[in-house]
């Protein structure tokens, strides 16, 4: 009864809010990676973009005012992680906060000791378990130029979200029942562990020295490597890669290096 229904809304929701094509093709030309997918591919993630932007609400803070392109560019990486999955995904959180340039939350938690803390660090970008994606344009602008950046704050952002659909991000978001979680674990273990030792040791990588903080962050920084820079992940830590082609669904490496060669 109730999958005619959500094929009606969901038809509806395409036909009402479409995006017009001149801004659809000037938010794809701002992010040079998604030149790797086919027009079939980008139609479907057409589809995806709009009902996200249907799903959540991108909002700005501290005076920011959020344009279409930015609501587009914002989504259309947010939904290229899950351009093969379910967007259900993304399901359990409603807004994206934009601010203009970083920001400070001034969060304040009590530890074990009864010791109260205050978070006043400032930030490019936070996920938050149950709650909103939180960005700095300033810092998604810059991130479009991967070369200049080495980062995609919000590729970032939102693979801690795909993380925290089973609870606290820790490096392993729902697997697919084809894929076993002990594998996933000990693939993504033994890399970050030697991700670990090149850091500690002064070693300069390709990879941002940011990925050994912790797992959660790990499998964050590597989602962004693995969708704009793919080659990259492959010859770095190729185990792993395998892993996030099974998850995501998507073989980027082949396609950008077919690309180059043109």
């Amino acid at each position: 009864m109730f999958g005619p229904i959500r094929r009606w809304r969901k038809q509806r929701i395409l036909r009402t809010q479409a995006i017009p094509e001149g801004l659809w093709r000037d938010s794809l030309e701002a992010l040079p990676f998604l030149a790797m997918y086919t027009e079939a591919e980008l139609a479907r993630l057409r589809e995806k973009v709009v009902l996200f932007l249907s799903a959540k609400s991108i909002v700005g803070a501290r005076g920011h005012r959020v344009t279409p392109r930015q609501r587009v560019v914002i989504a259309l990486q947010a939904c290229a992680l899950v351009l093969n999955l379910d967007l259900a995904y993304y399901d359990g959180w409603e807004n994206v906060i934009v601010y203009p340039d970083e920001f400070v939350p001034g969060w304040e938690w009590e530890d074990e000791a009864g010791v109260v803390h205050t978070n006043d660090e400032a930030m490019a970008g936070e996920a938050m378990e149950g709650g909103p994606v939180i960005l700095s344009w300033a810092d998604v602008e810059a991130s479009q130029d991967w070369n200049a950046a080495g980062m995609n704050l919000a590729i970032h952002e939102f693979a801690h979200k795909l993380d925290m659909r089973n609870g606290v991000a820790n490096g392993c978001p729902p697997l697919p029942a084809e894929m076993p979680p002990h594998v996933w674990k000990k693939t993504m273990l033994g890399a970050y562990e030697h991700f670990q030792m090149r850091v500690g040791r002064g070693e300069r990588t390709s990879i941002d020295p940011y990925a050994a903080e912790s797992p959660a962050e790990f499998f964050a920084v590597l989602s962004e490597v693995f969708f704009v820079e793919p080659t990259l992940l492959r010859h770095e830590y190729l185990a792993v890669y395998q892993q996030f082609a099974r998850f995501y669904r998507q073989e980027p490496a082949t396609r950008t290096q077919l690309l180059r060669e043109m």
